[in-house]
């Protein structure tokens, strides 16, 4: 946000995207707040329809500022004041009238709003060119510690991180259980102050089932046919049966006579929810070898995972919940373990690929990569472990296939740091470094 203030001086307007209750309002406001000399911030989600008319006709750009300062009681000085729009989805001609209020150069704008929202009601308008857009996303491990008013522990993982070295055993364990607990809360704002003000599962729990059932009605005011609500809902489960592909025909009935474009389109523009797409051939450019008739669906938030994965319990009887905070170490927990890696590489910038090959002729063995990352011109393979078992088969026969493509294979598992010739075993919490 800072560059984009400082880059573009207010030649294009800042659209921040983001799944709803991520924090883009808050995030929204505060930047505002430290860096401008005043803001007025419209929310299209409670504003009446007097200040939306204001929209619908910019002849007079002077009367229409004038206007929004008499209203929000707010001067607005030229180059040192913002405008944020807020949920921008509710009021198209808000979208529509960017271009002219970016054109006009006196003051920055920020957008906040969901994509899948904003695309149900574009119609009609012309969607302005003059944005920077930047996605938001939960909060990573490192936030989550900063707001239990922690900031020694994380320099503490990336020393250890930059150095290669091991954290020993006392201060793994410590390390372990408390990303465990980042594991089960998230990084949704809500449910992470839920904990900080309870420590109490059961009411951080209660805070993710609203969330959930906020997207689950979202997704179906945008499709009625419930399709887009089930694909959503079905997501832990279908990750849990370890198949190499999302079978959206074991979720849709007769789904293969079905054009699912526009509901894969909302899903994945709501950013409630991440694909990760089977790369054909492992190299540098995965964009160019990706397959989209092969794909995996992962949450974009690891903590209202385990919550959708047990619904039908709550947080003093989920299962799940009770091995995580225990240390209960089995290969169960595997869907979540990949789920929280797939989310740390995407609020890392990373798109999500994997691979699957046959390593024998006859093709009886189909071995899986997990994750795969570019680092300058080599690929960097990921294999996710949720117990203490370092048995890589197919990390072993990749690094075979393509060695000469690969700066080093990892194995992501809940062990401290080790080596192993040039296979690198790295505690799952240093995902967040990578």
């Amino acid at each position: 946000m800072l560059e984009w203030k400082r880059e573009r001086n207010g030649s294009t307007a800042l659209l921040i995207k983001g799944a709803r209750r991520v924090g883009k309002s808050t995030i929204a406001t505060e930047f505002a707040r430290n860096e401008y000399k005043s803001y007025i911030k419209i929310d299209f989600a409670k504003v009446g329809s007097e200040i939306k008319l204001l929209f619908d006709d910019l002849r007079d750009l002077d009367f229409l500022f004038l206007q929004l300062q008499s209203l929000f009681k707010t001067t607005l000085h030229e180059r040192e004041s913002v405008i944020i729009l807020d949920e921008i989805q509710k009021c198209p001609q808000a979208r529509q009238a960017v271009k002219y209020l970016v054109e006009d150069g006196r003051y920055d704008y920020i957008e906040t709003g969901s994509l899948m929202s904003i695309r149900k009601y574009k119609h009609g308008i012309m969607i302005p060119s003059e944005e920077t857009r930047i996605s938001m996303f939960p909060m990573d491990y490192e936030e989550f510690l900063w707001a239990l008013d922690d900031s020694t522990t994380f320099p503490m993982i990336r020393s250890a991180f930059e150095n290669r070295r091991a954290l020993g055993d006392a201060v793994h364990r410590a390390l372990m259980r408390q990303f465990r607990v980042y594991m089960l809360v998230g990084g949704m704002p809500q449910a992470v102050n839920a904990y900080i003000d309870y420590n109490d599962m059961r009411r951080v729990d209660e805070v993710k089932r609203e969330i959930i059932e906020l997207y689950i009605d979202d997704l179906r005011e945008i499709d009625e046919s419930g399709k887009a609500s089930s694909i959503f809902e079905s997501i832990p489960g279908e990750l849990a049966k370890g198949k190499l592909r999302f079978t959206v025909g074991s979720v849709i009935e007769n789904a293969d006579g079905l054009n699912l474009n526009a509901i894969w389109k909302d899903l994945e523009n709501s950013l409630t929810i991440s694909f990760s797409y089977k790369c054909t051939d492992p190299n540098v450019g995965f964009a160019l070898h990706k397959d989209s008739s092969y794909y995996k669906l992962y949450l974009g938030d690891t903590g209202l995972f385990v919550t959708l994965a047990f619904w039908d319990n709550n947080a003093d009887n989920n299962e799940l919940y009770n091995k995580l905070l225990s240390d209960k170490l089995s290969a169960d927990l595997g869907p979540v373990y990949e789920n929280i890696v797939a989310q740390c590489l995407r609020a890392n910038g990373h798109s999500l690929y994997y691979y699957t090959f046959k390593a024998d002729k006859e093709g009886k063995n189909n071995y899986e990569i997990d994750f795969l990352i570019s680092q300058g011109s080599k690929i960097i393979p990921l294999e996710v472990k949720s117990s203490g078992y370092t048995t890589h088969k197919s990390l072993e026969k990749f690094c075979q296939k393509f060695s000469s493509r690969i700066k080093r294979p990892i194995i992501l598992y809940p062990k401290d740091l080790k080596h192993d010739g040039e296979l690198l075993y790295l505690p799952v919490y240093m995902v967040t470094l990578l």
